[in-house]
């Protein structure tokens, strides 16, 4: 390759956990690393997920060469519907991977216009001025890659979503070998690595160790056991079929999700079971609780989702019986762990048990501890190093330990969203002037129409509710002929609240009695800061007064 500079703007996924997609670009071709999204916070009032900026991308997409995923979590992949409205690039993936994508465009109309391309591990694909290597790692799904990137710079390494796992189940394991092969062929320059699990020591729980527990808690329960997990989680479904077949079990699968996965993972080859260890839901009466296990959705304490709706009772097929064994083989995600022990809460009113990863050995992380981070470092031993997947203390704490394993203090540097970063041709490394980026967020059919302004307006409606204030008034008399009616949403209770309501209705006729005929922005205006400071003095309230005045 011609001696080019390489330059790297992450776009999304450093300094928070989601929305992953790291522009990688020479002065002629380009590759996006992942394409992910996020899931909104509490504060985002009726948003439906997290998307990065993608103006850049879009402006110079004649540059872009090809769109490379690491695996098929919604962190890495969810935003491609709407980065594909707009570029014309091939997708590359591994076969698990790209069967999560169809679905995702299909349901988007766009899976005929899009090139999606499968590739394996050891795969080497040349793009523009980048070949990338595919080395298969371990994680908390099937098919995931970490990237061999040689570009006109030098080589980059990206370890995607990772762990070591000593004990591999089917032979998941992360090629280490390959990592070091890569590594040895000629110095890297850069890696960028995850850091999601700096702060925790040692090694991850492995697969292994995980079966054994379930099998433990299988060989000792004679009710019903119902397990919940990531719907992307095929290896840790198939210990469980496993199980269930091994102790005369048959499993019935409730949640959209899970079986639109278990679906596509038998039909590819990753999840092996019989028909005969399934059972219908309608089918489940004629079997005793003790041949049953339940696989179902709800893992985050989704509302909507299977083990949500069965805890409060909604559920039309399903209901919690007196010793029933639920199991949550998940990590609780940190802004999800109030609606999860809502949950567990109102399981145990029913009678059930409930076990989770705080309290029983029945969840494995699917990110490197500390020391599979350590031995990653090692094993490509890079001259710079750059953390990314973390929020930014785990990106300082993987900084350091990059350090403390050798990489020079000055070379083990911490970016955040927008900050590009250009490895020289002479071997050098250049921080560039920082770029824009914004989370774009998603509200229905509408891509980032909703900004400060809206939420701002959204946040006062959730937290102090809404007064509307109708006046009919006649143009020709200028007298009123309907109203002022008011009624209040998410304010006050209109029947215990009438006399302030009535209160209300006699500071706006006297507000209409002391306003121009005809006036109507004057009205509106008077009326709305005058019952926001009725409201405050009275009630220490501050509602969104709609003041609405017609004239026939």
């Amino acid at each position: 390759m011609a001696e080019k500079n390489v330059t790297l703007t992450p776009l999304g996924g450093l300094g928070e956990i989601g929305m992953n997609c790291m522009v990688m670009e020479t002065e002629d071709s380009m590759i996006l690393i992942d394409c992910g999204l996020m899931f909104p916070e509490d504060y985002l009032f009726g948003i439906d997920v997290v998307i990065p900026r993608f103006d850049y991308v879009v402006e110079n997409k004649k540059r872009l060469k090809g769109i490379l995923l690491t695996h098929g979590h919604e962190d890495h992949i969810g935003a491609l519907p709407w980065l594909l409205q707009h570029v014309d690039a091939p997708v590359y993936g591994s076969e698990f991977t790209l069967g999560l994508v169809q679905g995702k465009l299909r349901e988007h109309d766009q899976l005929d216009t899009t090139t999606l391309c499968k590739v394996e591990g050891h795969d080497r694909i040349v793009l523009g001025d980048f070949a990338v290597t595919f080395f298969p790692v371990c994680h908390s799904i099937v098919g995931g890659f970490g990237m061999g990137i040689e570009t006109p710079a030098g080589r980059i390494v990206h370890t995607g979503d990772f762990k070591i796992d000593r004990y591999p189940l089917h032979g998941v394991a992360t090629d280490l070998d390959g990592f070091k092969h890569f590594a040895e062929d000629g110095e890297v320059a850069l890696m960028l690595s995850d850091s999601t699990n700096v702060e925790r020591d040692g090694f991850a729980l492995t697969e292994r160790e995980i079966k054994n527990s379930l099998h433990d808690i299988f060989s000792r329960h004679d009710g019903r056991i119902i397990v919940t997990l990531f719907s992307s989680h095929i290896q840790r479904m198939q210990e469980v079929f496993d199980l269930a077949a091994q102790f005369g079990r048959k499993v019935a699968v409730n949640g959209r999700s899970l079986v639109r996965n278990i679906e596509l993972a038998r039909e590819l080859g990753y999840l092996r079971v019989k028909d005969s260890t399934f059972i219908a839901m309608e089918d489940l009466p004629s079997l005793p609780d003790s041949e049953v296990v339940l696989l179902v959705t709800g893992s985050q304490g989704e509302p909507l989702a299977s083990l949500s709706r069965i805890a409060s009772g909604e559920h039309r097929e399903l209901s919690i019986h007196e010793g029933d064994l639920v199991l949550m083989s998940s990590r609780f995600i940190p802004g999800n762990v109030r609606a999860i022990t809502k949950v567990i809460d109102n399981l145990y009113r029913l009678g059930a048990e409930v076990l989770y990863e705080s309290v029983q050995a029945i969840h494995a992380s699917g990110h490197a501890h500390r020391e599979e981070l350590k031995i990653m470092l090692e094993t490509v031993q890079p001259k710079f190093f750059v953390p990314v997947h973390g929020e930014y203390r785990h990106l300082v704490k993987h900084a350091r330990l990059a350090r403390e394993c050798g990489v020079a203090p000055e070379r083990a540097m911490v970016l955040e969203n927008g900050d590009p970063l250009t490895l020289l041709a002479d071997g050098g490394i250049r921080l560039e002037e920082r770029v824009p980026v914004d989370q774009i967020l998603v509200d229905g059919k509408g891509v980032g129409d909703v900004g400060q302004t809206v939420l701002k307006e959204r946040q006062l409606l959730g937290g102090e509710g809404m007064v509307i204030v109708t006046l009919v008034v006649d143009v020709e008399t200028g007298e009123i002929l309907v109203g002022p009616d008011i009624s209040s949403k998410g304010f006050v209770f209109e029947q215990q609240y009438s006399h302030l309501l009535e209160d209300a209705k006699c500071i706006v006729l006297d507000i209409f009695e002391n306003v121009q005929p005809g006036d109507t922005s004057k009205l509106k205006e008077r009326i709305r800061s005058s019952l926001r400071r009725f409201f405050r003095r009275v009630i220490d309230r501050d509602p969104v007064v709609v003041p609405l005045v017609m004239q026939i």
